[in-house]
């Protein structure tokens, strides 16, 4: 009995019922029926978001939980509780953090992107030097549009440390052409510990970086963080 429930699930495509019937009690037709779909469904999206996280290739998993957010300057455009919602996702907005090193942009950027997962979502993290090391590469390889194409498909696009390394020309003008394209399509998070000012130190021409601006701030919540390093203060308190 138990082979063929196995196959007509196989068949069906119910990968969960085998694991979870046997354990859920019985009391008539119809409950015992409600719960065993309600366990395949809430473990085909638990496995839908865990995808999703892997696919995310977030450097570490943080949440919301314990964060604080007393040392960020929110724009009247968004409160905390949006932003913990990612409801900007659904409109394409962008969120753009501005600090300095340590502050809390990178968790933030991270748990944002997290919830987006848990969300069903589709999101894709990258600290921006390692991007623009892969679009140079998939350039040379002639696979560049295909790469661009698969990022544009997604919901959301964190873009981490945008700052700490100065790109070449080439690096700089592929950069701007995946955001050009972003634009009103999908959200794009960008952290970066550069005031705006500063960005075209990193691009390394006026012209683009006015560009880039432009577009990553339309459409665009832009939140400051005034606090201190919290690697630095958490390595000071074990003195």
């Amino acid at each position: 009995m138990n082979e063929q429930l196995r196959q007509l699930c196989k068949q069906m495509r119910l990968a969960h019922v085998m694991n979870t019937f046997e354990n859920i009690p019985f009391e008539n037709p119809t409950q015992f029926l409600i719960a065993v779909l309600s366990e395949e469904k809430s473990a085909r999206e638990q496995g839908k978001v865990k995808r999703l996280l892997q696919k995310a290739k977030f450097t570490n998993v943080k949440t919301f939980e314990n964060y604080s957010f007393e040392s960020i300057t929110f724009p009247d455009s968004v409160s905390v509780q949006e932003l913990k919602k990612v409801s900007f996702v659904q409109k394409n907005e962008n969120v753009i953090m501005l600090g300095a090193v340590g502050t809390g942009k990178t968790h933030l950027a991270t748990a944002m992107g997290v919830e987006a997962c848990k969300q069903g979502l589709n999101v894709r993290f990258y600290r921006v030097a390692e991007l623009v090391s892969i679009l140079q590469a998939k350039f040379q390889a002639g696979t560049l549009t295909r790469f661009q194409n698969d990022l544009l498909k997604v919901d959301m696009l964190i873009l981490d440390e945008l700052g700490f390394v100065p790109f070449h020309k080439d690096g700089s003008d592929l950069l701007f052409q995946l955001l050009s394209d972003c634009y009103e399509r999908l959200s794009v998070v960008v952290t970066s510990n550069l005031e705006f000012s500063q960005w075209n130190t990193v691009f390394g021409d006026n012209q683009v970086t006015v560009a880039l601006i432009d577009r990553l701030v339309h459409h665009a919540h832009i939140l400051a963080f005034t606090g201190e390093s919290f690697r630095l203060r958490n390595a000071l308190s074990q003195h």
